[in-house]
């Protein structure tokens, strides 16, 4: 059968609570695309070659809200393997962006029909929520921050599906979401909310907990102006460094990678007065107290005045600076820029803007001089007003599992931004109301791994078709083998393991000119 891509051999959607506003099919013909794991989460990098698909994007609004939302689906032709894959967003942004563009050159090259929202979002150049944050000041958009959090999740499942059905004369035989950060947490949001959108879900490193998070994330950024300390990258890198050392062989391999966190006793405080050459100066320093205090601040997590825990830190080692460049991973929490022998902080563009737009609700308000008394008081009033819009917490996923639906995902352990402890939490909370929460919910953890991508260890490449073997055939994951280059360039051969479980070398496991096999270790 030729399929037409003609907006008129096409059925329009119907989405109830909702109004198309425009509706356009265009024949892409002849497609070639590089989809790089990088940001084709959990899967192997792609070459598209030659590849024609059919790209309809349907422009709709929720009428009297004043939002007019994009869902850009790509259907191919030729390829087609009969199944549905969503892309997610990052950071402050749902989706149809560069990002979610290399995702779906992956997915389109591998025969999914796949999909992404902008949400009704205005795009601005450095990706953040200053266009849509509010509709004057004083007043938060709540209407653009539903749509964000969950509303249009939802809508792209049921336009994008219509289109599918349409187009190939069937639906889809098995729907998929795939996302990290911003994405996976709108992974979980779609099974804790609308549990019959999607078959299987990979959720990798999710930015659930939102208010926690998100308030969490500029923490040492505060103690930084509370102590009037700013400094140079290179005496965080050193305590890190020191961190590393000590606890790398905690799992057996000294292979500069921490990975047993819950192992390693490493205090920041301990090594004060410890002599480091400081690439940022070329001059011989010593690690003072205040830096110590805020290496253990990050990976520590923010506490109040009377020392209550408040949300979770990063695990020790993680990396605390980076760059300031945008746009990139290489990033982190205690981030400075120095000139002329004067530093200042470099938050996130996550708590401090949460705080301007949604509490402040003021354009012009500054992070600058904040106090821990106000500090505490944001926290709680980020999650009192907007906990139910955007929390992505609520641990009773039974619908979900009872439609038949699976979750499986990944996070770094090393992650700067998420941190790990705050998915094994969610994990956690569900086990509570699901005892048997293994048989559709599983989270792999990866020593090393940054936010999504990055770092020392390695990123999983198999972690989506495990899902989806899981998903169609019942093959339970119960480990994952995970191959990578090193820093030196060397393969090196682990094994992944659900959480809570994790990998441990063998008795019997040893290198072979320096390399292990994914078969030297186990799951305990």
């Amino acid at each position: 059968m030729a399929l037409s891509c003609s907006p008129d051999a096409i059925a329009t959607p119907t989405v109830f609570g909702a109004q198309i506003l425009a509706f356009e099919a265009n024949l892409v013909e002849s497609y070639n695309a590089t989809a790089y794991s990088l940001l084709y989460y959990g899967h192997p990098t792609v070459n598209v070659q030659n590849l024609d698909f059919c790209n309809v994007t349907v422009t709709y609004t929720h009428p009297d809200q004043n939002d007019t939302i994009h869902v850009e689906t790509w259907l191919p032709i030729g390829n087609y393997n009969g199944r549905f894959q969503a892309v997610g967003g990052g950071g402050w942004v749902a989706g149809r962006y560069p990002p979610s563009y290399a995702a779906m050159n992956g997915a389109v090259g591998e025969g999914y029909a796949t999909t992404t929202t902008d949400a009704g979002l205005v795009m601005q150049a450095d990706y953040g929520p200053d266009s849509w944050a509010l509709l004057s000041d004083g007043n938060p958009d709540l209407y653009s921050l539903n749509n964000f959090a969950s509303v249009s999740l939802n809508d792209q499942a049921i336009i994008s599906k219509s289109l599918i059905a349409s187009f190939y004369g069937q639906p889809p035989d098995y729907s998929y979401w795939s996302g990290c950060s911003q994405g996976g947490r709108q992974g979980l949001m779609l099974a804790q909310r609308y549990p019959n959108a999607y078959d299987g879900i990979q959720a990798n490193a999710p930015a659930i907990y939102w208010n926690q998070l998100f308030m969490a994330s500029f923490w040492p950024q505060l103690l930084m102006g509370v102590m009037n300390y700013y400094p140079y990258a290179c005496e965080l890198d050193a305590i890190t460094a020191l961190a590393v050392e000590e606890c790398d062989g905690l799992d057996g391999i000294v292979d500069g990678i921490i990975a047993d966190d819950g192992a390693c006793a490493f205090d920041p405080l301990s090594v004060v007065g410890t002599s480091f050459n400081c690439s940022d100066t070329g001059k011989d320093m010593a690690i003072t107290k205040n830096a110590a205090t805020l290496a253990k601040a990050a990976w520590t997590g923010p506490r109040t005045q009377q020392e209550k825990f408040m949300w979770y830190g990063i695990n020790i080692g993680s990396q605390l600076t980076g760059s300031t460049t945008a746009l990139t991973n290489d990033i982190g929490p205690v981030m400075t820029s120095c000139s002329n022998g004067t530093c200042k902080g470099v938050p996130l563009g996550l708590g401090e803007v949460w705080i301007k737009y949604w509490i402040e609700s003021d354009p012009d308000w500054s992070y600058e001089n904040m106090t821990r008394d106000e500090m505490e008081s944001y926290f709680h009033a980020a999650i009192q007003r907007y906990d139910s819009i955007i929390g992505t917490s609520d641990p009773d996923l039974t619908a979900f599992h009872e439609a038949g639906g699976k979750i499986l995902g990944y996070h770094g352990m090393n992650d700067q931004i998420i941190p790990v402890k705050s998915t094994e939490h969610y994990y956690d909370k569900v086990t509570e109301i699901i005892p048997t929460v293994d048989e559709f919910y599983r989270v792999f953890e990866v020593p090393g791994l940054l936010h999504c991508s990055g770092g020392s260890g390695g990123q999983p490449s198999n972690t989506f078709d495990a899902l989806r073997a899981w998903v169609e055939n019942g093959t339970v994951p119960e480990k994952l083998p995970h191959s990578y280059q090193d820093d030196n360039g060397d393969e090196q051969n682990r094994l992944l393991c659900p959480y809570p479980k994790m990998s441990k070398l063998k008795a019997s496991g040893a290198a072979r000119n320096g390399t292990y096999q994914s078969e030297d270790f186990e799951c305990v």
